[in-house]
């Protein structure tokens, strides 16, 4: 895990790099599917530092799930961008967290009713700052393109229910570009996270779970995850998840973190990684109380 801990403080990511960071937090190797447990034991002990994933972009920079936002992230050093994605009603793959576009565009509706002209047609920054004024809601290869130039990875959470044939419709995009190597995708839904694996069986897979079950590391395998992503009020709950999970070969990841006490918690948990609206601040916090990691 040395080398995971180098990748932060931090010159910028070669290619190289991240492919091996991404290898070393999910077990990975070039070639093998992402069928659960690769067994290396735990991923990190308590007390070193998680991978820092920018929530959407860096929001405390920029409007969140924009190119912008993502572009902040990468200059900020974040070790991955999480990203939303979601389905216009034409079927193509968008940026966009909510289920409506009301809260972070100037148009309302429901994204799975609007067409991508409809959706690209919107303002998604001015309700930030006058600054951002006319940023796109992006197209999902237009996050891909951030990845191309960064060789950052990312974490991709798939919102709603997404079936086999429509992940797939996604997936020739990651491949084109390369960048399947640094995609980690997500879903609080079992069904998505089911067609991921039938879908597109060579990228790793998150399931988030608000509450974590009584067994975790069952469900994990059930759904052939190499992780679960969960609240800091699960692990409260349930405190040995995260060393039954390392056991099994198995990541914990925490959603969203944002000040010091949680990160703190966080740390102490044992956590691989932390999703925080502050990536920045996140990782100025970590070079000061774990400084040489």
């Amino acid at each position: 895990m040395a080398d995971l801990r180098a990748h932060r403080h931090r010159l910028p990511a070669t290619a190289a790099a991240v492919t091996t960071a991404v290898a070393l937090v999910f077990s990975l190797l070039p070639g093998m599917t992402a069928h659960a447990t690769g067994v290396i034991g735990p991923l990190r002990a308590p007390g070193e530092p998680a991978f820092i994933a920018a929530h959407r972009g860096d929001r405390a920079s920029a409007p969140e799930n924009t190119v912008a936002a993502f572009e902040a992230a990468v200059s900020g050093g974040s070790d991955f961008l999480e990203a939303d994605v979601r389905r216009t009603a034409d079927g193509r793959a968008v940026v966009i967290h909510d289920a409506t576009v009301d809260r972070t565009t100037n148009g309302s509706g429901a994204v799975a009713a609007l067409t991508l002209d409809e959706i690209r047609s919107l303002d998604a920054g001015s309700w930030y700052a006058p600054g951002f004024a006319g940023e796109p809601v992006p197209l999902f290869e237009e996050f891909l393109d951030v990845l191309v130039v960064a060789d950052v990875p990312a974490l991709v959470e798939l919102k709603g229910e997404w079936s086999a044939d429509e992940v797939a419709s996604i997936m020739d995009g990651i491949y084109f570009r390369g960048v399947q190597n640094l995609i980690v995708f997500a879903s609080f839904s079992p069904r998505t996270v089911t067609a991921l694996r039938d879908a597109a069986p060579t990228i790793p897979r998150v399931l988030i779970r608000r509450v974590l079950p009584l067994d975790p590391v069952r469900v994990a395998k059930r759904y052939d995850a190499v992780a679960l992503m969960t609240r800091a009020s699960a692990l409260q709950k349930s405190p040995d998840a995260v060393a039954r999970m390392h056991d099994a070969g198995l990541g914990v990841l925490l959603y969203t973190l944002n000040s010091e006490q949680r990160w703190g918690e966080a740390l102490a948990y044992g956590v691989d990684g932390i999703v925080t609206d502050k990536p920045s601040a996140l990782d100025a916090w970590i070079a000061q109380t774990a400084p040489g990691t």
